[in-house]
């Protein structure tokens, strides 16, 4: 759908009260990129998830929960801990995540006597 006609579909929908005032100029600034979406945090954090290399003691997992959404990682590993005993389940989904979500970067050691930048 072409940039114009979508500006049409949502001028009907606000011409015919479906769309208020605010919804349809949020509706708007959004098709013409002025608007970030709404969704756009919860993706910014699913997006941020990695594996901690510093906090770890298997693969990572609960570290880079623990960061991403700032809950202390010994309580993601009881929680973890808990589901295990749920026919395993914990176990498996850890397991999944610990394959599927990459891992923190590597950064370069640096240097001795070598000055920061920045």
């Amino acid at each position: 759908m072409s940039l114009s006609e979508e500006l049409g579909r949502l001028g009907a929908l606000h011409n015919s009260g479906v769309l208020s005032d605010d919804e349809f100029a949020h509706a708007k600034a959004r098709v013409l990129g002025g608007a970030p979406d709404v969704q756009a945090p919860a993706l910014l954090a699913i997006n941020a998830l990695r594996r901690s290399r510093t906090d770890r003691w298997l693969g990572g997992v609960c570290g880079g929960i623990a960061r991403v959404t700032g809950v202390d990682s010994w309580i993601w590993r009881l929680l973890f801990a808990l589901l295990t005993l749920c026919a395993g389940a914990g176990v498996l989904v850890y397991l999944l995540m610990w394959i599927l979500i990459p891992a923190d970067p590597l950064i370069p050691a640096q240097a001795p006597g070598q000055a920061q930048a920045g």
